[in-house]
């Protein structure tokens, strides 16, 4: 399958989990919009990935995979110039995992910088292969399709360089098949939760993109802002003050204003807190309406993922059999 209009091929995507928040908004889902004009891209379900550290919860991932689907139409991620498929249901990349398992060492996997600090920050002990190959399960998903962008957060930065080693052993052993990945940032910091951690559903900190107004507003009501103010006339201090972190990421021409009132004494929290609400509500409102139109087209996302899947199948299809043609593992002379 040709690449579109010659562009360069871009994978990235999100583990079922549950719903997205403002956080992913911020962090990814606002370049993924402006990437769909700018590359061929293909936007990962990862479930596989999942698995890792949930294979005693499986229950929720069907309705996981769905709210997903949703958030993804409804802010405005369109099928039309983009592929949304389900990792689980591309088996190619599977196999992909397992041939690019033997060409790591143990050794590399564990020091792989971001699931030594998942083990240690988590307090896992007794890992599961599965969770310690996670780097590799990546790799597969990206060289699947012979992606050459990845965007990613800092932490994963680890993994990329991983990918990157995979496909330059496999060049070097076997035949150049693979380009090395391009991993690109976000230009936009982290926005932090409503307590000033990450942003976070098991945290119960998150302002989700399905939330209705009303539950914006008692979100934002109930946030963290500058613990050192105790009447509503004293000086702010707007750098730690988390609803300030938001006018950054949602109203940046109010910020000065903003600020400026905050450190005089002139703004209250209170009042910070009732504009954010109002700006987050309107912001949020036509990704609502775009959620319930797509909700209420009962076989839409079953045709998303269906015309998603087919294609990533088509692509990783074509990549396995360069791979086991370059490994001389397709049997072509013992089998036709």
């Amino acid at each position: 399958m040709a690449q579109k209009e010659n562009r360069k091929r871009l994978l990235t995507g999100d583990r079922p989990s549950g719903p997205l928040h403002l956080g992913h908004y911020v962090g990814s889902l606002e370049n993924r919009i402006k990437f769909q004009d700018q590359y061929d891209c293909y936007f990962i379900i990862a479930d596989h990935e999942y698995l890792t550290d949930h294979i005693d919860n499986t229950e929720d991932f069907a309705k996981n995979v769905e709210s997903l689907v949703l958030d993804y139409l409804s802010v405005g991620i369109d099928p039309e110039k983009c592929k949304i498929f389900i990792e689980s249901q591309v088996p190619q990349i599977a196999e992909l995992n397992l041939i690019f398992s033997m060409m790591v060492k143990m050794s590399r996997v564990q020091r792989n910088p971001t699931v030594k600090d998942e083990l240690q920050s988590r307090g896992i002990e007794g890992a599961s292969f599965g969770f310690v190959g996670w780097p590799i399960i990546q790799a597969a998903d990206i060289l699947s399709m012979r992606g050459e962008i990845v965007p990613v957060g800092e932490d994963q930065i680890p993994h990329i360089e991983q990918t990157r080693e995979i496909a330059r052993t496999f060049n070097s052993k076997f035949k150049e098949i693979f380009k090395e990945p391009e991993a690109i940032m976000g230009k936009v910091a982290r926005l932090p939760g409503l307590d000033g951690k990450k942003m976070s559903k098991s945290l119960n900190n998150a302002i989700f993109l399905s939330d209705d107004a009303q539950t914006v507003e008692n979100k934002i009501n109930k946030a963290i802002t500058d613990p050192s103010r105790i009447h509503a006339n004293d000086p702010g201090h707007p750098e730690v003050c988390n609803i300030f972190s938001y006018y950054q990421a949602f109203a940046p021409e109010l910020v000065a204003d903003v600020e400026r009132e905050c450190r005089s004494g002139a703004r209250s929290c209170s009042v910070c807190k009732k504009q954010m609400a109002e700006i987050l509500n309107k912001f949020l409102d036509p990704i609502r309406e775009k959620r319930k139109e797509a909700e209420n087209n009962k076989d839409l996302i079953k045709e998303i993922l269906n015309a998603g899947n087919k294609a990533a199948i088509a692509e990783a299809q074509t990549t396995l059999d360069l791979v086991k043609e370059a490994m001389k593992i397709d049997y072509k002379k013992l089998l036709d």
